[in-house]
């Protein structure tokens, strides 16, 4: 109540991206020490719900979307807010600025983000030592974490974007508990492009080769565009299952746009960029059963794009997303949104005779193959 009152209505008048910053700095800043911790897991108490993925324990399916901690420096915030994962990054080999600003834009009665950053961060080597720091200081966090890795520009201009994954990977491979394969935002000019069949086995091989080297198995997932036509995802999938990849992220943010509903919207879905949020919806729960029916059950697939409550959660769910993300209805809704989630999925299944959250996974696509 206190964040749609007070907070949500001071951010916004201010720029997106500063909106986002200067949120981030506070609650990291709060999280960072115990007590702080305790405050906001008390506001935020969130419910049991575990589940099994990729070798790791869940008390939850819900986790934090890359792009909100992109330099990974608020880690000990998420937990403490109730998501049960993390996804920080998009990380590159090279330090980047990202596109220029503005670069950030939104639609509240749309409920959308728009956004072109282009990778700002602090490249794989500092975002290795901000990790070391953070392990080393006792904050590190009490959930899984995920790195979502993606190109750098000047990998892309040298068309060397093997060797530019490989060598973060190499940085941050004692740090992530699994990875995520980004060549699906839409913001870095030609990264798209290394979904083409020839590219994609030529990226994921060598990957794949990297781990076949490294003494500690690490899960690698692929994120997949919403922006790809059906048989080309379809593709994809089987290249990457082909290349030792344990799972799919569903989905990135996409270049298409909805019907505004204001004036602000319409400023918003002007700017070029991938737009996230409510509208995105749809376009993800196709995707999650299109990738569920091409892999089965044992690719178990992150579900985000458009979750923003219980019922959301439950249709990714039921399409066949073991696990779940967020990030705009956080912008949104506020930090209550996760355990207003969880708590109604609980619920959901109780309703629904379920006992255990496993047996709700592709429920509607199973009864509609």
């Amino acid at each position: 109540m206190t964040y749609g009152l007070i907070v949500r209505p001071i951010l916004k008048f201010i720029d997106s991206e500063n909106a986002h910053a200067l949120s981030l700095k506070i609650g990291s800043k709060v999280a960072s020490t115990f007590p702080g911790q305790k405050v906001l897991s008390s506001l935020y108490n969130t419910p049991s719900l575990p589940i099994d993925a990729f070798g790791l324990r869940f008390r939850h399916p819900l986790g934090l979307a890359a792009g909100m901690d992109k330099k990974c420096e608020a880690l000990p915030l998420w937990p403490s807010i109730g998501f049960s994962w993390i996804e920080g990054g998009g990380i590159t080999y090279h330090p980047q600025e990202g596109n220029p600003r503005p670069r950030m834009f939104r639609s509240d009665s749309d409920r959308a983000l728009v956004n072109r950053m282009g990778f700002n961060n602090p490249g794989a080597v500092e975002t290795r030592r901000r990790l070391l720091a953070t392990k080393e200081n006792g904050n590190w966090p009490r959930t899984p974490l995920a790195l979502n890795i993606g190109c750098s520009k000047i990998a892309m201009s040298d068309n060397k974007p093997e060797e530019d994954y490989i060598a973060t990977l190499h940085q941050l491979w004692d740090f992530g508990d699994m990875f995520v394969i980004n060549v699906s935002s839409p913001n870095t000019v030609g990264l798209r492009d290394l979904g083409e069949s020839n590219k994609l086995n030529r990226l994921l091989s060598s990957i794949n080769e990297f781990r076949s080297n490294k003494d500690m198995a690490r899960p690698v997932l692929f994120k997949i565009s919403p922006d790809a036509e059906d048989d080309e995802i379809e593709m994809m999938v089987d290249i990457a299952i082909e290349n030792g990849i344990d799972g799919f992220v569903a989905v990135n943010t996409t270049t298409a746009r909805p019907q505004p509903t204001s004036t602000r919207s319409r400023r918003a879905f002007s700017e070029s960029g991938g737009l996230s949020g409510a509208p995105l919806k749809e376009r993800s729960l196709e995707i999650i059963r299109l990738v569920y029916k091409r892999a089965g059950n044992n690719y178990p697939i992150v579900g985000v794009g458009g979750i923003d409550g219980p019922q959301s959660a439950w249709d990714a769910i039921t399409s066949g997303a073991t696990l779940l993300q967020l990030y705009s209805a956080l912008v949104f809704n506020g930090p209550a949104v996760v355990k207003k989630t969880i708590r109604g999925l609980k619920r959901r299944l109780q309703q629904e005779g379920i006992v255990n959250l496993h047996d709700a996974i592709g429920i509607f696509s199973d009864n509609n193959r």
